[in-house]
C-alpha cells in the first residue's frame, strides 16, 4: 500500500522562517524542514496500481505558477478528538483553492472519490496531541507572522512513511505548473 498526499513545497528561506517561528507549546510536535508543505488533496493508502493512476491523472493537471505569502497563524482542535494543530496562514486562497479543484477533479477521472472536507489551504507548524499546552500564546504571539511573496511552479505528489518517530514525507513525482 502506498500513503499518498498532493501538495506544494515552499522554498527554502520560507521554510526557515516558518521554522524560526516554532516553539512556545509544551509537547507540541512540531514539523521539521522535510514535512513543512502546503497540501492540495488527501490521497489516502492505495494500492500501487491506483497510485500510477494518481501520478498519471496528476499529469493532466494544468495551471498557472501560484504566487503567495505566508498570513497569519492558526490552529484546528481535534474535531472532537483530543489535540488538533497550529498553522501558518497563506494568502491569497483562491488561487489555491482552484488548483485544489482541478487536482480533485483529475483524482476523480482517475477513480478516486471526490474530496469532502472544505478546503483551507495552511502549513502545519505543529500537531497537538491530548497533554500538549495551550496554542494561545503561539497564536497572539505570531498572529502578524508574514512574509514576502514567493512563487510555487510545480506540484508534488508524496508518499507518507509512518513510524514510531512520525511521519516522513518522500517526493514520488513532480508537476511542473505554467506549462
Amino acid at each position: 500500500m502506498h500513503r499518498l498526499f498532493v501538495a506544494l513545497r515552499p522554498p527554502a528561506d520560507i521554510r526557515a522562517m516558518l521554522l524560526d517561528a516554532m516553539g512556545g507549546i509544551a509537547r507540541a510536535r512540531w514539523q521539521d524542514d522535510e514535512q513543512l508543505h502546503l497540501t492540495l488533496r488527501y490521497v489516502g493508502e492505495v494500492e500501487r496500481s491506483v497510485a500510477e493512476d494518481v501520478a498519471a491523472a496528476l499529469g493532466t493537471v494544468h495551471a498557472a505558477a501560484i504566487t503567495l505569502s505566508i498570513a497569519g497563524v492558526g490552529a484546528f482542535d481535534g474535531g472532537g478528538r483530543p489535540g488538533g494543530a497550529v498553522w501558518a496562514g497563506v494568502a491569497p486562497r483562491e488561487p489555491l483553492a482552484a488548483l485544489h479543484r482541478k487536482v480533485d477533479a483529475a483524482l476523480v477521472r482517475a477513480g478516486l472519490p471526490p474530496e469532502r472536507r472544505a478546503y483551507l489551504p495552511h502549513i502545519t507548524l505543529a500537531r497537538l496531541s491530548r497533554g500538549a499546552g495551550s496554542p494561545e500564546r503561539f497564536l497572539a504571539e505570531q498572529a502578524m507572522l508574514a512574509s514576502a511573496p514567493f512563487t510555487l511552479g510545480h506540484i508534488l505528489l508524496y508518499e507518507s512513511h509512518l513510524s514510531a518517530g512520525g511521519a516522513t514525507y518522500e517526493a514520488v513525482a513532480r508537476y511542473p505548473l505554467g506549462r
